[in-house]
């Protein structure tokens, strides 16, 4: 069985049976889908890969310190600015 390893609430890595949903940017702190535009040009680039983490669902990124992607989370990170001003 495969294992993935993904980031809980708590921010702290661990073992899962089930592959992350999001992934996440370690540095910046921004979660969004795994085919946002933004991060496959970082990827492509070269770059973001050292710093990619991945989360079971938004909850938990959210949980663990992290905001939605503007680009491609559009409704979620509408609605987290509102409630950070």
């Amino acid at each position: 069985m495969k294992a993935w390893t993904l980031l809980g609430a708590d921010g702290r890595p661990y073992p899962s049976p089930a592959p992350g949903t999001l992934g996440g940017h370690r540095t910046s702190r921004i979660y969004g889908r795994l085919d946002c535009p933004t991060a496959l040009r970082a990827i492509a680039r070269g770059g973001y890969v050292k710093e990619r983490v991945f989360f079971l669902d938004a909850a938990t990124a959210q949980a663990a310190g992290y905001r939605p992607c503007a680009r491609c989370m559009k409704d979620a990170y509408r609605e987290w600015k509102a409630h950070r001003e």
